[in-house]
């Protein structure tokens, strides 16, 4: 493979997923998945820039992801030799960026998030089709540093391990207050910030929503249904310029102003 060709093809279902823009209005929910660890929350509480500039730290979450499922070897790479460097740099007491198991934990929310906004946005995935988008990520994943070994073997036994650990975590303090910072942005960004708060909210497992102190309602969880119906409806119909991820995520050239977005 030389440096001109894509590590996916758009074929891919790494690529049909992630090309659909509207899974990254989950970063919210994958963000907060992941400081609901307390071992990550106290390693974005003390080496991360995110009480300065949580926006800028959820989208730094998110190119590397678009970057492997988009750009060159030599523009992936370049991405994950970013992040392996600040992962060496990010140990404290009681937890290494590092960890097998935390960096699992990071891949595992970004896994369950895109799958789960793909289905209530977009369309549910084909069960072959959850199961190609999976092994993807694996790949992607031992970019980062993952074993293969270390990920579940399959959807089901990925989705086992994702109850475990919902089921298992307790947010910290810490945790409750990066959430809280999360949606307290400049005074411009409010109002778009207020919005993903509530959408924050309704996608979050319930009882990670009740251990961060997020309100919820009959009446908002009805609003959000309508709005999931309603992107249904109408995200296929767009033309895949309109679709795609925002061009400042993506890595140069990656090509999605074209035809053939989502499946």
């Amino acid at each position: 493979m030389t440096s001109d060709e894509p590590l996916f093809t758009d074929a891919s279902m790494i690529r049909r997923v992630h090309r659909e823009g509207v899974t990254l209005l989950g970063g919210g929910r994958a963000l907060l998945m992941q400081i609901a660890h307390p071992a990550i929350a106290a390693a974005v509480a003390e080496h991360s820039s995110f009480r300065s500039d949580p926006l800028q730290r959820l989208l730094r979450t998110l190119r590397p992801t678009l970057a492997m499922a988009f750009g060159t070897p030599t523009q992936a790479g370049r991405a994950v030799a970013m992040i392996n460097a600040t992962h060496r740099r990010v140990t404290g007491p009681g937890y290494s960026a590092t960890d097998p198991a935390l960096l699992l934990w990071v891949l595992a929310t970004l896994i369950d998030t895109s799958l789960l906004m793909h289905e209530r946005f977009v369309h549910p995935l084909r069960p072959a089709e959850a199961e190609a988008y999976y092994g993807d990520m694996v790949l992607a994943g031992g970019l980062l540093g993952i074993p293969p070994e270390r990920m579940p073997a399959g959807m089901a036994a990925f989705n086992a391990y994702m109850d475990d650990m919902v089921g298992s975590l307790e947010v910290s303090d810490t945790g409750r207050q990066l959430a809280a910072e999360l949606f307290q942005p400049a005074s411009g960004l409010a109002p778009a910030m207020g919005v993903l708060r509530v959408l924050t909210s309704g996608l979050l497992p319930a009882t990670l929503r009740e251990q961060f102190d997020l309100p919820w309602s009959p009446v908002r969880e009805a609003s959000l249904q309508v709005a999931e119906k309603l992107s249904r409806a109408v995200v296929p119909l767009l033309p895949a310029r309109l679709r795609a991820p925002p061009p400042f995520l993506l890595p140069p050239a990656a090509g999605l102003d074209g035809s053939g977005a989502g499946g």
